[in-house]
């Protein structure tokens, strides 16, 4: 790594011009031209075999797979049509990250022909190796069978790359003796316990009619746009998705010109090129905008159900990396990729719903007499405050820990953002009945020629972890990087218990001579009773919050090795058992997985903490420091004297510095650890500080060291040269 490289990165993206912007298509032409949706499926398939498929996609029922040969027949000639060769079951590890195996439609005959075949054997099922994947010991390297199982609630899609076109079929992995090795499996098990659980509470409420109820999900996704020439000569970002080092800029988002600012055109012409493939696919992209940090942006798309959502935000994250690639970025999607400026969430605004009833968390203007809101949302007040720190532990990663409890993300401690109304109304159900609902009002803004128009009832509140927004409640501390499935999971989970709890004591009530409201009220009110202590409308960010929530019993999980351990308690055990959601065995697996993964990053991390600052940093300052010296004796020598300062201030970090890489590469050898907590604490507590330490002297340096020396893209250039 070498100066020059950095100086002729500069002049490269200076020089780089925005790829010319194709002429965009009418959405209605574009719009899921390569899913195989179910008009597709109506267009090719015998009648009966479409009525059956379209009732499993309506109701949730079982798959009768003897419609399968027909449906993978339709699928295979759509998909050779439109100029694919390969098909590939596509499924979602314990990784984050999307998985498929690329399979060919060739069949040779007897008499060496070939024919493109496409069984519905093969559609229904595949076998990639099912011990290579993190699966927490459910699988041994010797015990590698694995399968894969089509999805058929979530359609199949071609994918179009420069390579050629694969038709992807979404499938759920699971071992040969049966467990979840995916994130697919089991949210398709919670939302069906979710089902169970809110039809059996719509239908104590009289509801007589009642289809399927599913969770919905919209997933704003923030991410980070560096040029690649940058991108590329910095080893931290290439390996790790964020800057170990690096000074802040002298400008960064204080002035809080960023956000929502003009989009610099090559960054627009990229975003075009998302949309359009998202829009082919099917993924409703609705907004696009600066976020707050130089540098940052964000797309959000509209609902949809929660497994497709789940899918198609694991695809998006796909498309804004490879396009990134062409428009000659890289998209970083590390939760804190660059030090003092904002990191990236992916907000999930959960809800649920069905076609009978709508949307089962939209108040009404009159909230307070919306007996079937209160209920479910009071069910969801519950499940937050009994499972706060299981909400906790499944965001928790090595990478989100930089960001929670940061000034642009909530803190690790979960609680409740109701808004004024809500507060008001359940705090009236605490002191007995509710009576009324504050009104929402006008906005008069004072000028003629602008319109009067209704406000909100309540304000938003950008510090809270799950804060109800209208008629959904938005999960604000889920990582950039992360999948939604397992936030998703845990939602739904303790919605269906919370339900079923509800209606258990409701039906008790009832069955002792109470009728529905007065039962409905005295639950609400023993549930506010019990569990008001997570409701908070405050600053979450304040000292005073913290203070607050630890007298309220509520945790505080600073790190992920304190929140992973939470998914070994015997409760949320119990919780995921009963509910049918994960076994014992699939939940200790999660465990495992997350816990090495986060091990193993810190560790990477550390890694590079010692190589960048022995290889590339020091030799740079040590460099410097000698052509400054000899500056100095030479200039002595004809009677000129310079202060030595500024030697002075090298010296004195380039030393500490390479103290602290000494004692960071010590601390890595340890590895003698009674338990994964321990190894996990060890690593929060030892490894991380020790790299921070180098960092600080490093960072130290970069502002000492003459820019001609220093090898690294900077802040300045990474984030405001585009």
């Amino acid at each position: 790594m070498s100066h020059e490289l950095r100086v002729q990165a500069i002049s490269q993206v200076t020089d780089r011009k925005p790829l010319p912007s194709k002429v965009p298509q009418r959405l209605e032409a574009l719009w899921a031209t390569d899913v195989f949706t179910l008009s597709k499926m109506q267009a090719s398939l015998p009648k009966d075999v479409f009525k059956s498929v379209k009732h499993t996609l309506q109701t949730g029922g079982k798959l009768d797979v003897s419609v399968a040969g027909a449906v993978a027949a339709a699928m295979k000639d759509w998909a050779t049509s439109k100029g694919a060769l390969y098909y590939a079951h596509v499924f979602y590890p314990l990784t984050n990250a999307t998985a498929e195996k690329h399979d060919g439609f060739v069949s040779v005959q007897g008499d060496g022909s070939v024919i493109t075949e496409f069984t519905g054997k093969v559609l229904v099922q595949g076998e990639p190796d099912g011990s290579s994947f993190p699966n927490g010991g459910i699988r041994s390297t010797p015990a590698a069978r694995g399968y894969t199982a089509w999805d058929v609630t979530s359609p199949a899609y071609v994918m179009e790359t420069d390579n050629g076109v694969t038709l992807c079929i979404p499938t759920v992995f699971i071992s040969w003796t049966g467990e979840a090795l995916d994130k697919k499996t089991p949210l398709l098990r919670s939302n069906a316990a979710m089902n169970k659980a809110a039809t059996r509470m719509l239908k104590l409420l009289g509801h007589t009619e009642v289809s399927t109820v599913n969770s919905s999900c919209g997933a704003e996704q923030e991410y980070f746009l560096v040029d690649a020439h940058f991108a590329h000569n910095r080893p931290d970002l290439l390996l790790t998705g964020r800057t170990l080092f690096g000074k802040p800029a002298a400008k960064g988002q204080q002035f809080d010109d960023h956000y929502f600012g003009a989009i610099p055109e090559r960054v627009q012409v990229f975003m075009q090129d998302v949309e359009e493939k998202m829009y082919r696919l099917g993924i409703p992209a609705k907004t696009r905008h600066n976020e707050v940090a130089p540098g940052q942006f964000e797309l959000a798309p509209f609902f949809e159900a929660a497994n497709v959502a789940s899918d198609h935000q694991q695809l998006t994250m796909t498309i804004l990396r490879n396009t990134a690639k062409k428009h000659g970025f890289v998209c970083l999607l590390h939760e804190k990729p660059f030090a003092g400026v904002n990191g990236s969430g992916k907000h999930v605004n959960w809800s649920v719903g069905n076609a009978t009833q709508g949307n089962l968390l939209d108040p009404g203007d009159t909230p307070h007499a919306n007996m079937q809101f209160l209920l479910f949302c009071g069910a969801v007040i519950r499940g937050v405050h009994k499972y706060g720190p299981l909400l906790r532990a499944v965001v928790a990663t090595a990478s989100n820990d930089h960001r929670l409890g940061a000034n642009e993300a909530p803190p690790a401690i979960i609680s409740v953002y109701l808004g004024s109304q809500l507060e008001n109304v359940y705090g009236q159900i605490s002191q007995g009945q509710p009576e009324s609902s504050d009104h929402a009002g006008v906005m008069d803004l004072g000028v003629d020629t602008l319109p009067v128009f209704p406000k909100d009832p309540g304000d938003r509140n950008r510090t809270s972890p799950f804060a109800f927004t209208g008629n959904r409640f938005e999960f604000r501390a889920v990582g950039s990087g992360q999948s939604v499935s397992g936030p998703l999971v845990a939602m739904n989970t303790i919605l269906a218990d919370s339900l079923t709890w509800i209606a258990d004591e409701m039906e008790g009530k009832m069955a002792a001579g109470a009728d529905l409201k007065t039962a409905a009220h005295a639950v609400l009110k023993e549930v506010m009773d019990k569990h008001s202590a997570v409701v908070f409308g405050g600053n979450g960010y304040s000292e005073e919050w913290h203070t607050m929530a630890a007298e309220r019993g509520l945790a505080n999980l600073r790190t992920t090795a304190d929140a992973l351990p939470v998914l070994k308690a015997d409760y949320v055990e119990e919780l995921f058992d009963r509910v049918g959601v994960l076994t014992p065995v699939e939940l200790e697996s999660r465990f495992d997985v997350y816990a090495e993964q986060y091990i193993q990053s810190i560790e990477v991390e550390a890694k590079l903490v010692v190589s960048i600052a022995k290889t590339i940093i020091y030799p740079a300052a040590i460099r410097y420091l000698s052509e400054l010296s000899a500056t100095i004796a030479s200039l002595k020598e004809i009677g000129i004297e310079l202060e030595k300062e500024s030697a002075e201030k090298v010296a004195a970090l380039v030393k500490p510095m390479m103290d602290t890489v000494s004692k960071l590469s010590a601390a890595m050898g340890k590895h003698d650890f009674a338990t994964t907590e321990d190894h996990m604490q060890y690593m929060a507590q030892t490894i991380r500080p020790l790299m921070d330490k180098v960092r600080e002297y490093a960072d130290g340096l970069e502002g000492e060291v003459a820019d001609d020396f220093w090898p690294l893209p900077t802040y300045q250039e990474m984030l405001f040269v585009k």
